[in-house]
């Protein structure tokens, strides 16, 4: 008898549920993939049945037609056909250090109960299938996207470590960093930061609050792009720092 280790249980699919889901199903899928190692039998490929295979995905993503649930896909490799393993009565499946939980990664397989102690790296891969923005036609690097060359598709939200970008208004007027190809999911690291004022400009600085807006003028001190913190030197001569929002603005919220 083959006795398996199962970790930590399942959180919600939020953000950061998904990846520490994903980090559960890799070990239940390889935990289910080491039930099929027979204890007698050397060169075992490892497998997983429909049934095994649906019983992952429920506990990776809960209930189906969760909403905001990926659809996550288990896909386990076989171990190196060189290797001869001595049979085991107990292996145990765990996490190596540093595993990456999205897309390809590995599983380590350990014998804890058995003549001669083993420990072996399984290949697997975890896609997690999701809606996301894409070109139809694909786009070159260097070409500006305009909002109605976007489409919506199901992709592979795992096949890139950079997260998708789901949000019309944060592709539109982008340059693209390098080309797509048709249907590939567009994501931030695909997206060049846009610059709204350059250090020395004139700017607009707008302070919104529970219930008010106030506006001011100031001169940039620092650059300002897209995503990164900016600092504005106001009339008063303070330096006060926010989000660049638009063409030659600045947003401070308390």
């Amino acid at each position: 008898m083959i006795w398996i280790a199962l970790l930590a249980p399942l959180t919600r699919a939020t953000p950061a549920g998904v990846l520490r889901a994903l980090s559960w199903t890799l070990v239940v899928a390889v935990g289910l993939a080491a039930s099929a190692l027979p204890a007698n039998a050397e060169d075992a490929a490892p497998r997983l049945d429909a049934t095994l295979v649906e019983q992952v995905r429920s506990l990776a993503v809960g209930k189906p037609g969760e909403p905001g649930a990926p659809r996550v896909e288990v896909v386990v490799g076989q171990l190196d056909p060189r290797l001869h393993l001595a049979p085991c009565e107990r292996i145990e499946p765990y996490l190596p250090p540093n595993a990456r939980m999205w897309g390809r990664s590995r599983i380590g397989l350990r014998c804890t109960r058995g003549p001669v102690a083993w420990n072996v790296y399984l290949p697997i891969t975890v896609k997690a299938w999701g809606r996301a923005l894409v070109m139809p036609t694909g786009a070159q690097a260097g070409s500006v996207v305009e909002e109605s060359e976007l489409d919506e598709a199901d992709v592979d939200l795992a096949e890139e470590a950079s997260p998708v970008v789901i949000d019309r208004r944060l592709i539109a007027g982008h340059t693209l960093t390098q080309s797509l190809r048709p249907g590939q999911a567009i994501r931030q690291a695909h997206l060049k930061a846009r610059q709204w004022f350059a250090a020395g400009d004139s700017v607009r600085v707008v302070a919104v609050g529970a219930g008010f807006t106030t506006e001011s003028v100031g001169q940039a001190v620092t650059h300002g792009i897209e995503g990164q913190p900016a600092r504005v030197r106001i009339e008063s001569g303070a330096v006060v720092t926010g989000a660049p929002a638009g063409v030659r603005r600045m947003e401070l919220v308390p």
